[in-house]
């Protein structure tokens, strides 16, 4: 790895619309993300910010006017990390998430963070502040192995950790198992291991785009070459059985152990009572923005 590249830029306003399902606005406090995931969607921003720098290799820390009238927000939902991790190692001294935090307080949004950091402990007297906020954890994966090789985030252990302490303040918790690696990620034994901490669990499956396509596929080769024909199944051939076979297990093991599973664009009695609702977020060419009510 090249040596980071940080900046400072300045940009009008941090909150863009958004045609996300789960949320109103995108709030990214940052371009780039130095977690450096492997398989991360968000690197096609390159494309846009002229950056030349590897993924992860780079960090555009923004600088935006103060929020003066946070209230015109009231209602809407912000989604927290849509193409960056609001809790990138820096934000510890850049504080651009705090900062915003602390202007949108008392604005009446709904407040939505996805993170792979623990770092996020450290705003939890802010965050609760927000009626009905969520914070989601971002894991797919038990073993720390894997984990190294797919991103420089901290380990699923803190990760774990940092849920079950979010969840017993009191939080709305989400344990995001994403992305699904075909044969690689034990979903059942993700919620298995988290269904006691969250009230919420999302699953997306693994899409291969772009850049990092070659990639990924290159890793399974090398370690995981019993598994290239199914990736290739999946990924060259444009196969939906893995994720139909894969849909339909998740929901006998829902029915085990007294789970409510749905699909993003069904609807749902209520997704943060306990036990958790698992919502599944595999076609997404095929949920509707009015879905986001169940997210």
């Amino acid at each position: 790895m090249e040596q980071l590249i940080i900046k400072q830029i300045e940009t009008k306003n941090v909150l863009t619309k958004s045609n996300l399902p789960v949320s109103d606005y995108s709030v990214n406090p940052y371009v780039g993300c130095t977690h450096a995931c492997k398989y991360c969607y968000a690197s096609f921003m390159k494309r846009f910010t002229n950056h030349t720098e590897p993924w992860g290799d780079f960090l555009d820390v923004k600088i935006w006017p103060a929020i003066k009238n946070p209230q015109k927000y009231a209602g809407k939902e912000l989604f927290f990390g849509s193409v960056t991790d609001p809790y990138n190692p820096q934000e510890e001294t850049c504080l651009r998430t705090r900062t915003l935090l602390e202007q949108l307080q008392g604005s009446g949004i709904t407040l939505s963070i996805q993170t792979k950091s623990d770092l996020v402990l450290r705003d939890l007297d802010l965050i609760k502040t927000f009626p009905d906020a969520r914070v989601g954890f971002s894991i797919n994966t038990l073993d720390e192995a894997f984990k190294d090789d797919m991103d420089k985030a901290v380990s699923i252990q803190r990760r774990l950790s940092a849920m079950k302490q979010v969840y017993e303040a009191g939080i709305r918790t989400t344990c995001f198992i994403s992305p699904i690696f075909p044969g690689i990620t034990d979903v059942p034994a993700i919620i298995d291991r988290i269904k006691n901490q969250c009230n919420l669990v999302w699953l997306e499956n693994l899409n291969l785009r772009g850049s990092y396509k070659s990639a990924i596929m290159e890793y399974i080769k090398e370690r995981h070459p019993d598994l290239i024909s199914l990736y290739d199944e999946i990924y060259r051939n444009g196969s939906r059985f893995y994720w139909e076979t894969l849909d339909r297990s998740i929901r006998s093991y829902a029915e085990e152990n007294r789970l409510e599973y749905v699909r993003a664009d069904d609807s749902m009695k209520n997704p943060f009572d306990a036990p958790p609702v698992i919502v599944n977020y595999f076609y997404h060419e095929e949920i509707k923005k009015t879905a986001r009510k169940g997210g």
